[in-house]
């Protein structure tokens, strides 16, 4: 079984380092000056030096109407693109082994709100857009991710499949197997598929609603499967709420391999990473307990 080693968080990391996340901006602040580029880097790096194969440029909050909240025309928010996928790609250089860059493609909405997920003639033309740009910018694989929907998975997929990018979809999930917006995760894995996707997950959910969503994948899914839990500690804060503060983890890195151990044997699983709350000690953690890796 091979087993590929994603990374972790980048918005709650750049918060643990002393970076604010906050609107309208979020974690593309950090690209606009040049320490926030050199704790980002670092970020990155550190991930790759923990064993992560796959470094997510931070382009989840680079889709244009963010930019436009922050202020930017097209041309602004192709050069975060552009940035970003840069300094991604600077750290991808620095193990000796070959790291590979993917360029993160988000709900052009809210990641928790499925209720504002625009039309589909909106979706197709706004992700069209950030394929395009993320091609440009030279991302080896864009990864569609946080979808809370079915509509605008099946259009960001189809958008970075037309830009001719290897791409893999990753949904955001809750109980009983669902998305966000209360759909199947079996109806999204098959319209995830239909559309091109290379590999289905689920993300930035409990490791509880990880576990629920990864065995209906497992038995649903015909591409390789994976997850990137969220393990922040969030007792006292409401769902789906930022907080402008780092928040600790709810499970050590030892836990969390623990845990990625049992799912790698009951689910198959073939690719794993980190959402919120994960740092490179759980990365490091998730490497040495992973049977092994490689590019495919």
């Amino acid at each position: 079984m091979s087993v590929l080693l994603l990374d972790g968080a980048t918005g709650t990391e750049l918060q643990r380092r002393g970076v604010p996340v906050r609107p309208p901006w979020w974690t593309s602040a950090a690209l606009r000056t040049g320490p926030g580029r050199a704790v980002l880097e670092a970020i990155h790096a550190d991930y790759a030096d923990a064993g992560s194969l796959v470094l997510t440029a931070n382009t989840f909050r680079c889709n244009l109407r963010a930019a436009r909240r922050a202020g930017l025309d097209r041309a602004g928010a192709a050069a975060l693109v552009r940035q970003a996928v840069r300094v991604a790609r600077a750290a991808s250089h620095r193990p000796a082994r070959r790291v590979l860059v993917a360029g993160s493609i988000a709900p052009v909405e809210d990641c928790y709100r499925p209720d504002l997920v625009p039309d589909r003639v909106s979706l197709d033309a706004e992700h069209r857009w950030l394929a395009r740009e993320l091609v440009a910018a030279g991302v080896d694989i864009i990864l569609v991710e946080t979808m809370n929907s079915v509509i605008e998975a099946r259009a960001a997929v189809a958008a970075a499949r037309a830009a001719g990018c290897r791409t893999w979809v990753s949904f955001a999930v809750g109980p009983g197997a669902r998305l966000l917006s209360g759909e199947p995760v079996a109806v999204a894995v098959r319209a995830a598929e239909q559309a091109g996707a290379e590999a289905v997950l689920v993300n930035c959910a409990s490791l509880p609603e990880t576990e629920a969503s990864l065995r209906v994948l497992a038995e649903t899914a015909g591409v390789p499967i994976g997850a990137y839990p969220n393990v922040e500690d969030r007792r006292g804060v409401a769902a789906a709420t930022h907080v402008d503060r780092h928040l600790p983890a709810l499970i050590g890195p030892a836990g969390l391999a623990g845990t990625v151990r049992g799912w790698i044997d009951r689910f198959g699983i073939g690719l794993i990473g980190g959402c919120c709350g994960t740092t490179p000690a759980h990365l490091g953690a998730l490497n040495a307990e992973a049977c092994f890796k490689k590019i495919w």
